[in-house]
């Protein structure tokens, strides 16, 4: 298990600092004895091994502290969504069949009448500062059965961008797979410090940051939340040495820190989403290497990634150790270099990825077949085995025969330089079955529709090219920075047809 490196380091190296939070500095030894005793706490309160515990609690200590202790105990975490509310929270509490709900005291009266009206059995435990506070050298928690490499560690529930969240069962295996395979492929050493702003309840920090961290001896800078006008500062602050990001972080670095900055130690950020010319920027202006990958939470964090000696811009990088890739088309034939079709991944171990989704045998078939993982995206190779990702299948546009992937648009659209956010949907058409439409967030003075799609011409093919385009002042996405295509409908945004100006 991830805390039996914790406990390790805790006795190698009791006073090298693990974690920065605003001016506290918690050492390895501090963290390990806080997690023994919470795991005492918990266990008094009945929680045991297998048992699924759901954890509701923002980017501070006593969410670790809780994880490892939840671990320790045998018991699967669920870390939900701090944002969820209502039916939402109801679902995945309900769905997660979660026993017990660990939940910081703010939380607990914004989430109370979603709460009461749950129709199941749940406990409710206060995650608040005592968990926080300094034990003097506790003795390690010890189980009389220690959980194996595929019993459940966590179960973590996808964004959701179409249907009902799914739970993905993450295995032991899984995060101490993860913890190996990123300290090699981004060189990582104990003298490294990662800036964490990302929501802890995600896969993200938690496979490229925490477990990492903990596998190479290094320290974690733990933010509430990410915000461009202070990250240099924090970053200069606590000395970091690397960042994981998701989506739009970097783009929205790239347009609001215009000037070069090289007054920092940052060498390299590791995540995906970043459009080429957006990465070519920041490494070039920032000296930061991006570190792009192709990954998603049932896949153990990622598949394949771009590492130092092996990068290629545009691509999301080549497989990652013991893990290999196919392209298939919709009859799960392999295609061949430069075709596109689904991506779909194996590993070397069953351990690598996760096991199944919590209670939905339905998805877990159709997701897991013969021994491969179909993702659900849309990509091709190149001829050296690098990946390039191009959407999800499912969003993929139909129009007139021709498959679009909205990606695409969308990458051409934030080139432009009055243009900081965008989405593209297909929306239904009579006669071409399908109609691209662009809803794009403008940077200062707003710019014609017209305007926007003179600038994609050349850029994207023909069938490619916009009819609608809408002005929006944000663009709805979860936590991990993914479009909610299913929303973009309901907006009731006043579009411009070009075709009918056109006319």
């Amino acid at each position: 298990m991830i805390t039996d490196w914790l406990y390790a380091l805790a006795q190698a190296t009791p006073e090298k600092t693990f974690l920065y939070f605003a001016d506290r500095q918690i050492t390895y030894r501090q963290m390990a004895d806080m997690v023994s005793v919470c795991a005492q706490r918990l266990h008094a309160q009945g929680i045991a091994a297998g048992q699924n515990v759901a954890m509701l609690c923002g980017n501070r200590p006593a969410f670790l502290i809780a994880w490892f202790a939840v671990s320790e105990l045998g018991a699967v975490a669920v870390p939900l969504n701090t944002g969820l509310i209502g039916d939402g929270l109801r679902y995945t509490l309900t769905q997660s069949e979660s026993t017990v709900l660990l939940i910081e005291p703010n939380l607990l009266e914004e989430k109370r009448e979603s709460l009461s009206l749950l129709e199941r059995a749940l406990a409710v435990t206060l995650i608040d500062e005592v968990m926080e506070q300094h034990v003097s050298e506790a003795p390690r928690w010890s189980l009389a059965k220690r959980p194996e490499l595929r019993d459940p560690n966590s179960i973590l529930y996808t964004s959701g961008t179409t249907g009902l969240p799914k739970g993905a069962v993450l295995p032991h295996g899984s995060y101490v797979a993860a913890g190996i395979d990123m300290v090699q492929s981004l060189q990582m050493t104990a003298n490294d410090r990662i800036l964490v702003f990302l929501p802890l309840f995600h896969a993200n920090p938690q496979m490229y940051a925490v477990v990492s961290t903990l596998r190479a001896g290094a320290s974690i800078v733990l933010l509430p939340k990410f915000s461009a006008s202070h990250f240099f500062d924090d970053a200069i602050r606590y000395g970091a040495t690397g960042f994981t990001y998701v989506g739009t972080v970097l783009s929205i670095l790239e347009k609001q820190v215009p000037e070069a900055r090289h007054d920092h130690r940052l060498k390299w950020c590791v995540g995906g989403g970043a459009p080429e010319r957006v990465w070519r920027e920041v490494q070039g202006r920032f000296a930061v290497e991006v570190r792009e990958l192709y990954g998603m939470t049932e896949t153990g964090g990622w598949v394949s990634m771009n590492v130092d000696g092996a990068t290629r811009f545009g691509s999301v990088g080549r497989a990652r150790a013991q893990v290999d890739l196919s392209i298939r088309n919709e009859q799960g034939q392999p295609l061949g270099v430069g075709q596109k079709g689904e991506i779909v991944v194996s590993a070397g171990t069953s351990q690598k990825f996760f096991t199944g989704y919590w209670n939905n045998p339905q998805a877990t078939a159709s997701t897991l077949r013969d021994g491969w993982l179909y993702t659900g995206d849309r990509g091709w190779l190149d001829e050296d085995g690098y990946l390039y990702f191009d959407g999800r299948v499912k969003e993929l546009i139909r129009r007139g025969g021709e498959m679009i992937a909205p990606t695409e648009i969308e990458q051409q659209l934030l080139k432009h330089p009055a243009v900081r956010d965008c989405a593209v949907v297909g929306v239904a058409d009579e006669m071409m079955g399908e109609e691209v439409q662009a809803l794009v967030v403008c940077v200062g003075v707003g710019i014609d529709a017209a305007a926007l799609r003179q600038f994609l011409i050349g850029k994207v093919p023909d069938f490619m090219l916009p009819r609608y385009i809408g002005f929006v002042d944000a663009i709805p996405k979860t936590e991990t920075q993914k479009v909610k295509r299913h929303e973009l409908a309901g907006l009731g945004v006043k579009v411009v047809d070009l075709a009918a100006r056109q006319a």
